[in-house]
């Protein structure tokens, strides 16, 4: 073979810094395992002042979904993951799309048959056996066939794989960052598909082949390719290359015993969006689940993505599996929201506000009645129907222990405050509050007796993300004396 691509191929590689890559497969959707190794690759390379690539991995032409390159884009953006190579921004090892990159895979394939490290296997597989690795090569007869009769099938045109040449004896040994070194008997490997028969390669040389020439430093991926992780040593050294160093991330898990799953309704990043969830809250959580920051940050919870860059560190990577836990997640979210400005705080629950509330209501009045009550954005639209249409409710409602009310209390109270809210010249939160609280005195009862059916009588719930006084503003007087004036009206026929 001609050598000078291969020469012309290693001169392209970048040197002298770290480089990582995120290389999903366009599948679908960003699961949460997706999204975490995509943060951590992007920490790596930012913490070290490194390189972060973002390569589409699309060999696999029978799972691609349309639109499905443009889900990672659009989530990669959304997170603030910004890549500085890719297949929309270029980059000195271009092309970033594997499927343009088919010649490439070949030649390496036949290199490495050159090199004894591969072999054709002309034997009848079907796709789906080459794909999983199902051959026995003790069996094979291809394995060692002589040069000569590997031409002349060649020559015949005969469909064929290559196949790696795994050693039959001794042991493999490679170095994890997380896992440490782990050994194998090298008699426990198969002789996995490289090429398959249409010409594309397998996941396993794909991915070694193209992070060599991009020069990758560190590759982060799953713990479920530890088991391959000697296959790919044993293609590095077969070539003469160096090997990145290797993260395995243990799994994500539904619970104990189950990993997330997108077939068990398990969430997507754009679900946990869809849900309510804020991206930034998303990010911070998915970055404590299976990663934890030392020394002065050890018992720190809240980070920016600023922050998660000073802090991460490949040590502190856990191998133990993180079980996804929404009410750890509902808790980041809630943290998230009470942090925001009141106008950022507006600005992201109008939408969800508007879901219910049609009225021309103050949206930054209601929008502040929430900000310190509410965990998803999507607990927004039950939790202020009531300004629009005032619900049926119980006339059980009225009757509260702790402020002392019942239905005949709570008739008197209203009798009391309507008279007095008709009398206000100013419908503002100072004159509701301090004509409540004076009426309250003069009635000679608790603030809360007083308070609790004028509530009651305005929103119709006996929990609301507002007081009496906050409510009744935002109704506005007119609307604010119609209901009170519904409430005694079911009051007076019990």
């Amino acid at each position: 073979m001609d050598r000078n691509y291969f020469e012309e191929m290693e001169a392209k590689i970048p040197h002298g810094k770290v480089r990582t890559r995120f290389a999903p497969s366009p599948t679908g959707y960003m699961h949460v395992g997706n999204l975490r190794t995509a943060l951590y690759t992007w920490l790596i390379a930012r913490a070290a002042g490194g390189t972060f690539i973002l390569r589409i991995e699309d060999t696999d032409q029978g799972r691609y979904v349309d639109g499905a390159v443009e889900v990672i884009y659009r989530t990669m953006a959304q997170c603030g993951l910004d890549h500085d190579e890719g297949p929309d921004v270029g980059g000195p090892v271009a092309p970033y799309i594997q499927s343009e990159r088919r010649d490439t895979y070949g030649k390496y394939a036949r290199l490495l048959v050159e090199k004894g490290g591969a072999y054709y296997c002309f034997c009848e597989k079907t796709e789906s056996e080459e794909d999983a690795g199902a051959f026995n090569r003790a069996a094979d007869p291809c394995r060692d066939l002589p040069m000569e009769e590997v031409q002349a099938k060649l020559d015949a045109g005969m469909p064929y794989v290559i196949r790696q040449k795994i050693p039959t004896e001794g042991t493999t040994t490679f170095h994890d960052a997380i896992f440490g070194d782990i050994t194998v008997e090298n008699s426990t490997l198969d002789d996995q598909v490289l090429l398959k028969r249409d010409g594309l390669p397998t996941y396993n040389f794909a991915n070694v082949i193209d992070d060599h020439l991009m020069g990758i430093t560190h590759v982060v991926r799953g713990s479920e390719y530890l088991a391959s992780a000697p296959k790919y040593n044993l293609l590095y050294e077969s070539f003469g290359w160096e090997v990145p160093t290797y993260v395995h991330c243990s799994p994500v898990m539904r619970d104990s015993q189950n990993k997330m799953s997108k077939r068990h309704g398990d969430p997507s990043y754009e679900d946990l969006i869809a849900q309510g969830y804020l991206t930034e809250a998303v990010l911070n959580y998915v970055a404590l689940l299976g990663w934890s920051p030392k020394g002065e940050q050890a018992e720190q919870e809240i980070f920016s993505l600023e922050e998660l860059v000073k802090a991460f560190d490949i040590t502190g990577i856990s191998k133990s599996p993180a079980i996804f836990d929404r009410v750890k997640l509902d808790h980041f979210n809630a943290v998230y929201l009470r942090n925001l400005s009141a106008e950022a705080f507006c600005k992201v629950a109008e939408p969800y506000i508007r879901q219910s509330v049609k009225g021309d209501f103050d949206m930054a009045a209601i929008a502040a009645l929430l900000q310190a009550r509410c965990e998803r954005l999507t607990d927004i639209p039950e939790k202020v129907d009531f300004f629009d249409a005032l619900p049926a409710y119980d006339v059980s409602f009225y009757t509260n222990k702790k402020s002392k009310t019942d239905p005949q209390i709570s008739l008197k109270m209203l009798e009391a405050a309507v008279p007095m809210l008709e009398a206000l010249d100013e419908w503002t939160v100072e004159n509701i509050h301090d004509g409540l609280i004076d009426l309250a005195a003069r009635l000679e009862v608790k603030n809360a007796t007083l308070m609790w059916p004028v509530r009651i009588a305005a929103a119709g719930k006996p929990v609301t993300p507002g007081g009496a006084v906050e409510i009744c503003h935002i109704l506005g007087k007119d609307e604010t004396i119609r209901r009170l004036k519904a409430g005694m009206a079911m009051l007076a026929s019990c």
